[in-house]
């Protein structure tokens, strides 16, 4: 018998059977979860915890809406951010960005089914919303060899006769990232393909109240674990006896401490290593007097993204006064132009009406104005006006909406970088800025 261990043990006799965000009060929950750490200091942040059984159906409904909207029969996802969003489950979520081996399908009538990693179904056995789990989407040439079109062929099978029984008489799939044998087989059964990623980047840029609450909570906790980054920073910078690499490790420690996942990138920079941005950490000791610059790109609790960015100052001499002008420069950048949100307004009339950085910053200007963020980085793009693609993203705001504000300043050349970025809600009548990091008063000219 193949029946999942399950320890009943209490985390909180106190909470009662279930915990703030309705999910079971163990301490062996199967889904990625916040720790005990992150709870205690969302309460004593006064922070509402999300109700994720809430935070599930909305997603569920949601999807099935988009899915009746454009008439297809279903929905069939292979990315695993998308299966995230969709069932709220995760299984190995960086091996399977590479190594596809999970599936999701979902009928317009709204029946889901998950194909898993076969020793693994359990999974997504706590989301009631998951109907059924199976196994065998793995379609990719190291799991399948030179048979991968006969694994193929069984898939789209089980595809069409799902889809028959849920969505008779209509043969539309929107399928978002497939590999290449996959798609012909369900072209093969007859299926039309339609874009999936389209909807899934629309459906997904609309939070619902719980996952507005998941976000707040996320924002907290990994503000938390930057400030911990900092203190190692300032603390051990100026012995230059620690490395980029070292710094970096303090947020991911910090942020798997209270149930996030994982950092999508390693941007973080010191000193000269800053311009041109891009350069990731590395084993360079971080110098005294320097700016060290970063971006989150962090996936913390609830699988929710926190996309912030600062740069600091760290020494014991003031910053020079070209460093001081770029790093305010940056900030009015991004407050002028947080100042444009609200619903309504268009994803064209922002990078028409943009604040414009001063020349000697524009080669090396950031690759967008703003973007989405919820469970990544996220449709829709804002681009600047020497990059906008006429009718690429013609859409409004709408409240729910979150979007990341950036700015990137450097002279082409130059021995820095100020990187600054705030993740800001959509609200009814304007915007919230959920980011509440401060910047460093030093290279904002204030001491």
């Amino acid at each position: 018998m193949n029946t999942h261990y399950r320890d009943t043990r209490k985390i909180d006799p106190t909470k009662g059977a279930v915990l703030g965000d309705n999910t079971p009060n163990d301490a062996d929950r199967i889904e990625i979860g916040p720790t005990q750490l992150a709870f205690r200091e969302w309460e004593m942040a006064g922070l509402q915890l999300p109700d994720l059984q809430a935070m599930r159906r909305y997603r569920w409904e949601r999807l099935t809406q988009h899915i009746v909207e454009r008439g297809y029969a279903g929905l069939l996802v292979f990315d695993p951010l998308n299966i995230r969003y969709a069932s709220d489950s995760t299984n190995m979520q960086l091996w399977n960005t590479h190594n596809p081996f999970r599936a999701l399908l979902l009928c317009a009538d709204g029946y889901m089914v998950m194909w898993d990693y076969k020793n693994s179904p359990f999974l997504s056995t706590f989301n009631p919303l998951v109907r059924e789990q199976r196994s065998g989407a793995d379609l990719f040439y190291f799991d399948r060899g030179d048979k991968v079109n006969v694994a193929a062929d069984i898939f789209s099978n089980e595809v069409r006769i799902l889809l028959e029984q849920h969505a008779p008489g209509n043969k539309r799939l929107g399928v978002d990232k497939i590999m290449l044998h996959g798609l012909r087989a369900l072209e093969a059964q007859g299926f039309e393909i339609m874009e999936g990623e389209e909807l899934t980047e629309k459906c997904r840029s609309v939070k619902g109240p719980d996952e507005i609450l998941a976000m707040r909570c996320a924002s907290h906790a990994c503000e938390v674990a930057v400030a911990s980054m900092e203190a190692y920073a300032r603390t051990n910078v100026p012995a230059g006896q620690t490395s980029e690499d070292e710094i970096w490790a303090v947020l991911h420690a910090e942020n798997i401490k209270r149930g996030g996942e994982w950092i999508e990138t390693r941007l973080l920079a010191s000193g000269p290593r800053s311009n041109p941005w891009f350069q990731e950490c590395g084993p360079r000791l971080a110098q005294n007097n320097e700016i060290i610059s970063f971006d989150t790109d962090l996936i913390g609790s609830y699988g929710i993204c926190v996309d912030i960015s600062r740069s600091w100052w760290i020494g014991d001499e003031k910053p020079r006064p070209d460093m001081v002008y770029a790093m305010q420069h940056a900030h009015e950048h991004i407050m002028t132009n947080m100042e444009m949100l609200k619903p309504g307004v268009t994803i064209p009339e922002l990078t028409a009406n943009t604040h414009v950085l001063d020349d000697k910053y524009q080669a090396q200007k950031y690759g967008c104005l703003m973007h989405g963020v919820g469970l990544c980085d996220e449709w829709p793009l804002v681009c600047y006006p020497d990059k906008a693609v006429d009718g690429a993203f013609d859409y409004p705001l709408v409240p729910g909406m979150t979007l990341c504000v950036e700015a990137l300043v450097g002279e082409v050349g130059g021995d820095f970088s100020i990187k600054l970025e705030d993740q800001v809600l959509i609200t009814e009548d304007g915007y919230e800025n959920l980011t509440k990091y401060p910047f460093d008063p030093a290279l904002m000219g204030e001491r």
